[in-house]
């Protein structure tokens, strides 16, 4: 028997007919059940969680059989109480399935501490953007004798003495005690 005619019996086209209705019915039942076991067109809708505290994010979530993770919390942000929801993901009315993750930001109780390099015996224009770049700010300066002009003598913070490498909240005002240039 040749290949053309085998290929033109009806034994052949019964079973091509066949193996094509069986993959036709075998996608539709499997696009049925996606349909079902993926919940398809059926969303939650993500709370507006931003300022609010850990408990009540999660309270908020629990509501809308979503997950809460917590994310790193080190970008302190002073226009939000402490310990509480300063960013998430994904925003505030997304839409997303239910039991997703929806990761928060929280805002720690205060600024890290950053150590305090060791300014002595360099010149004002120097270590003023150092710290600067650190995060503090600059507050007085006083002056006293010393035969170098300008040249840091010694680092204030709220009155005390501050040595090198001690920490200090980032943001916190250090004053400046500078040689004058009046030497004896």
């Amino acid at each position: 028997m040749s290949i053309v005619k085998f290929l033109t019996s009806k034994v052949f086209l019964k079973q091509l007919v066949l193996a094509v209705v069986v993959v036709v019915v075998l996608c539709f039942l499997v696009l049925k059940w996606l349909n079902i076991s993926t919940n398809h067109d059926e969303f939650k809708i993500v709370p507006n969680l931003t300022g609010k505290s850990l408990n009540v994010a999660q309270i908020e979530l629990e509501q809308e059989a979503l997950t809460l993770e917590i994310q790193d919390s080190a970008n302190y942000n002073p226009d939000y109480p402490k310990f509480s929801v300063i960013e998430q993901e994904p925003k505030a009315g997304s839409q997303v399935k239910e039991n997703r993750k929806i990761y928060i930001t929280l805002n720690p109780s205060g600024y890290r501490k950053i150590g305090v390099p060791d300014l002595r015996q360099r010149t004002y224009r120097q270590a003023k953007p150092t710290l600067e770049a650190l995060g503090f700010k600059i507050g007085k300066i006083t002056y006293i004798d010393n035969i170098g002009k300008d040249m840091v003598l010694g680092l204030r913070f709220e009155g005390k003495a501050i040595e090198p490498g001690e920490k200090l909240p980032k943001t916190s005002t250090i004053d400046f005690v500078l040689g004058n240039g009046n030497g004896n």
